[in-house]
Order: C-alpha cells, then structure tokens, then sequence
C-alpha cells in the first residue's frame, strides 16, 4: 500500500497544524482580518518605510563606483606598465566607463526614486546620492588617468611639447 500526499491537506492535516509559523509568517486568513482594519493607518507606514529602503539602497548603489575602485586598482597592477594590447585595453575601459555610467544616470538612479515623485515630469530627486555617484566616477577616471601617465601616454612633460616651442634667432651669427 503506497501513500500519497496530498498537498492540498497539509494545512488540515493534524501533525503539521502543532508546528508554529516561521518567522516573519503572517497566516492569510487571520492578517486579512487585521489588515483591514489597520489598512488605512498603515499604508501611508509602509509607504514611508518602503521609500527610506529605496533611498538606502540609492547611496549603496551611488557607492558601488567606489567600492569597484580596489579591484580595478589591482587590475591595472596586473595589466603591467608597459604600452601592450591587453593594458591599453584595461585602461580604455577605467576611462569609458566613469562617463557611460555618468550619462546613464538618470535611468540608473529611477528605481530608487521615492514614490511621490513617480512622475517624469517631478522635480530632480536624490541630488545627493547622484552628486556622490559622479565624484566617485570622477575617482574611477582619475585612477584611469594615473595609469595612463605613469605608461607615459599623457604628455606631462616639457620634452612632449617641444614641437610647439619657438625658436630664437642663433646669437652666434657672423657677418662675414
């Protein structure tokens, strides 16, 4: 004789109704009857606490530039300091990517916008968490930068820009 179970009994069934809920559990049946009553003073609480979590999770996300910066660090340690194929390709990447996610802003951050201002046409929000993510891509391309001079492919230097010094007439001319 085989058993089988039914899942559609489980909540009937006598040894699973002894077991307490998990944590965080609210039983369908007896939270409709409390949410329903408490709907109208919890709503406008559960808007706020939703809102602060989307403006948590925009300074996490306006940090990730930043938390990126040691890994791309030992990237570019990595990569050598030499001009070859694979380096240039790893420092054209550091340069790109601070002005792609620089422009890519606002689609970025429209996630995290607090659910007053769903509407396009509201007035700028999370001034901050965006002035924050532009300095830390402004760090991403400043490593990128450092890189790039210490290969020697920034002219830093008064011998790269000797092709645009004038020159003096010789004092040494003769007459004769």
């Amino acid at each position: 004789m085989s058993r089988i179970l039914e899942y559609s009994s489980l909540e009937t069934a006598v040894k699973w109704s002894k077991l307490p809920s998990p944590p965080g559990f609210a039983n369908q049946a007896s939270s409709t009857s409390k949410t329903s009553s408490k709907k109208s003073s919890s709503g406008s609480k559960t808007k706020d606490s939703f809102d602060e979590i989307k403006e948590k999770r925009a300074w996490d996300f306006a940090t990730s530039p930043a938390k990126q910066l040691p890994m791309q660090a030992f990237m570019l340690y990595m990569s050598g300091g030499g001009v070859q194929i694979f380096s240039m390709g790893i420092v054209f990447m550091l340069l790109m990517s601070p002005f792609k996610a620089v422009f890519a802003m606002n689609e970025a951050f429209a996630q995290f916008a607090p659910s007053s201002a769903k509407n396009p046409k509201a007035t700028s929000t999370l001034i901050l968490q965006k002035l924050l993510y532009v300095v830390c891509n402004l760090l991403t391309l400043g490593v990128g930068l450092w890189k790039c001079r210490s290969m020697g492919l920034l002219p830093t230097g008064s011998g790269d820009w000797l092709a645009f010094e004038t020159r003096w007439p010789a004092p040494e001319i003769s007459l004769y």
